[in-house]
């Protein structure tokens, strides 16, 4: 009889982890690199279809920031989470005194 677990053998979680880390990895330079093949395509398809130096130049500088930004995402997640911290700690709560009217937008009369 044929079993599929070897009780002498051990898989460790560390295992399971490097291979994650691994597929995470190849998936974020697959992404990369479909990126930017698409980044090509579009400053080609802008030259091909304006015949325009700043038409191209937009697209090509569009094409490096969405291409930085992919490339950097550790970075905007920690901005972004940083400034929602800082955020969330400044903020203050303002009351209304008694017989005051809150103002609550445009009111036509």
């Amino acid at each position: 009889m044929h079993t599929l677990a070897n009780p002498d053998h051990v898989v460790l979680a560390g295992d399971v982890l490097d291979w994650a880390n691994t597929k995470t990895g190849q998936v974020r330079t697959l992404v990369l690199t479909v990126a930017t093949l698409m980044a090509i395509i579009a400053v080609l398809m802008a030259w091909w279809k304006t015949r325009s130096f700043v038409g191209t130049l937009v697209a090509f500088v569009l094409a490096a920031l969405v291409l930085w930004g992919i490339s950097n995402l550790d970075v905007l997640q920690t901005k972004v989470g940083s400034e929602i911290e800082d955020t969330a700690a400044s903020v203050s709560v303002v009351h209304v005194n008694d017989g005051a009217r809150a103002l609550t937008g445009w009111q036509l009369s």
